[in-house]
């Protein structure tokens, strides 16, 4: 199973961005799909998560300016970046629970993708 991450970039304050994630390889399903993001200096936390009735999670820095969604039929999560700040710079990682049989699952991270954005 393999995360491919997309969609990071270079852009200034107030702007948007869309990330995202789509898995591939052999697995039953996916349960869990979620973003987390590492700025230098600071640990890894999470950004946003939505699990497979839809019900989404988010950060306390990040609510109503991000939105996660997922197309389950594509494997693939998105993560709409709306009013950023310089805060928000970082890695962005992905990070899907995934069923790999019936009752046997695992965590699979994608690798980064780099937001900047500047003042």
């Amino acid at each position: 199973v393999q995360l491919q991450a997309s969609g990071g970039g270079l852009v200034q304050a107030g702007g948007f961005l869309r990330l995202s994630c789509a898995a591939s390889g052999n697995f039953f399903r996916i349960e869990t799909m979620a973003w987390y993001r590492q700025a230098p200096g600071k640990q890894r936390g999470l950004v946003a998560s939505i699990d497979n009735g839809h019900i989404t999670k988010y950060g306390d820095s990040v609510k109503g300016r991000f939105t996660i969604s997922r197309d389950s039929a594509k494997n693939t999560a998105y993560l709409q970046l709306n009013s950023l700040e310089p805060e928000d710079t970082a890695v962005y990682h992905c990070n899907f629970m995934i069923f790999l049989s019936t009752y046997r699952w695992n965590q699979f991270w994608g690798h980064g993708t780099e937001v900047t954005v500047s003042s």
